[in-house]
């Protein structure tokens, strides 16, 4: 598969990138996929939560009411869960909601995302770019410039270029990614890709 390269004014050069058919041309593994995204956003779970059991409730140990001529069932705690602020029965604990992949597995996931993406056209490749310092307005036009405005928009650089990061950060849609960084969830996420010149390769040799 081969693709042409744009420049950031969104005219086409006289360039073209052939791409990995072993990266961008597989059969997608919908099962990778999904346990690749699962694992990610289970990552992105604090898991912090916790509830006070019975025995982590503070008040009186004594018991309420004397154990039989009431006529109401017996209680032996105000901490009782049945109570009104009284302890969880079985509540949420703090825990880590992570899990491990194996390393073929999450290539796999994420070649299928991108052979996904190709198959759509909905990657474009751009030349290397850089600005000389932030500007927001200089990013929108580039979005502009492909019609690529208000929609969900991944750019993949192939290092970490401060001024194009800041001038994006505070666009809405937008996310910025290196191709070190790429996860299939970002992938998946944006309705399109735009992807730097160098950045393929980075990515090719790590997928294939």
């Amino acid at each position: 598969m081969e693709l042409a390269v744009y420049n950031i004014s969104g005219k086409k050069t006289t360039k073209k990138v052939k791409l990995n058919k072993k990266v961008f041309g597989i059969d997608p593994n919908n099962h990778a996929i999904y346990l690749d995204v699962k694992q990610y956003l289970a990552n992105q779970r604090q898991g912090t939560h916790k509830t006070k059991e019975r025995g982590e409730i503070t008040g009186s140990t004594r018991k309420i009411k004397k154990q039989k001529g009431t006529g109401t069932a017996r209680a032996g705690s105000i901490k009782n869960p049945l109570f009104r602020s009284g302890g969880r029965v079985f509540g949420p604990q703090p825990r880590n909601y992570g899990f491990k992949l194996n390393k073929k597995l999450k290539k796999l996931a994420r070649s299928s995302a991108l052979s996904l993406m190709a198959k759509d056209k909905n990657i474009t490749i751009l030349e290397d770019f850089s600005f000389d310092s932030p500007k927001t307005k200089k990013y929108l036009e580039i979005l502009s410039n492909f019609e690529l405005n208000g929609q969900k928009t991944l750019l993949i650089l192939s290092e970490p270029n401060d001024n194009i990061y800041l001038s994006a950060r505070n666009l809405n849609k937008t996310n910025i990614t290196t191709s070190s960084n790429l996860n299939t969830y970002q992938i998946l996420n944006a309705g399109n890709i735009l992807m730097v010149e160098s950045s393929i390769k980075l990515i090719e040799n790590t997928l294939s």
